[in-house]
């Protein structure tokens, strides 16, 4: 479903600020994986995903999604393969619009737009019928402009957008990382249950380990723009915290050294 090939970035090219992104990053996902990503801070994880959105063009390399070519194709191009939520709750929504009409915006993701805005009925249930399964009660509120909702609220309806049409890629951008632990909890819960349901094909970057353990089937680790490591199944079932930072050390030959995730495991 995703194919990551000998991919390179480097940002800043011929000046004192040149910095290698990724070096020669290769992944492949099967349809259903759900993979969770952790890594130190520069290990590359976001610029992965950027590559993989088409937020700038690649330096070499390849990317196929669902067996289609996109490495060329422009961000807004890609769009109608992939799903994304970011870190901040504030990015994947309109907060100028009501909770319907940001999720009419959604459900027409790839579609050639023509003048006619209006919500159908039917649309209108179908939207209702999604938000009930958040349990947030949003489903009361659907004409609320989404500016008033709280962070959580916004990152489950964000959530909900990226899933609506389902994409052939999820990516999730340390999705939880601006919210308390409690909403952040239910987030998580929410995506898993999405993932599930819609047998989606998901990445989620994570600076808790303990979230990268429990998620997914597959948990990969980035190092200096590299996969260092990456396990699923039974053996990533049977993995521990002290396991991921003794193969941190092994792999990278460097002490773990980032500070949100030690404090989160």
């Amino acid at each position: 479903m995703l194919k990551i090939s000998d991919v390179k970035k480097t940002f800043n090219a011929g000046t004192i600020n040149e910095k290698m992104a990724l070096k020669g990053l290769s992944l492949q996902l099967e349809e259903g994986d759900f993979v969770t990503v952790i890594g130190g801070n520069g290990a590359g994880k976001s610029t992965m995903l950027n590559a993989v959105a088409g937020v700038w063009p690649v330096d070499a390399g390849s990317i196929y999604i669902d067996d289609i070519n996109v490495t060329r194709l422009p961000e807004h191009k890609r769009a109608k393969y992939l799903g994304r939520v970011f870190q901040d709750p504030m990015t994947g929504t309109a907060a100028g619009m009501q909770i319907e009409e940001n999720l009419a915006l959604a459900s027409r993701r790839g579609a050639s737009r023509g003048l006619r805005m209006g919500i159908s009925h039917k649309e209108r249930e179908l939207y209702k019928e999604k938000l009930e399964m958040l349990g947030l009660g949003l489903e009361e509120r659907m004409t609320a402009k989404v500016g008033l909702l709280s962070g959580g609220q916004r990152q489950a309806l964000t959530l909900l957008m990226a899933t609506l049409k389902k994409p052939k890629v999820l990516l999730l951008d340390e999705h939880t990382a601006a919210l308390d632990p409690k909403t952040a909890k239910k987030v998580l819960d929410l995506t898993e249950k999405i993932i599930e349901t819609e047998n989606l094909t998901a990445i989620m970057i994570t600076h808790n380990m303990k979230d990268a353990l429990r998620l997914g089937n597959r948990l990969v680790m980035m190092h200096e723009g590299r996969i260092i490591y990456d396990v699923k199944g039974e053996e990533k079932a049977k993995l521990q915290v002290s396991d991921l930072l003794e193969k941190f050390d092994q792999v990278s030959g460097g002490e773990f050294a980032n500070d949100r995730m030690l404090l989160a495991k």
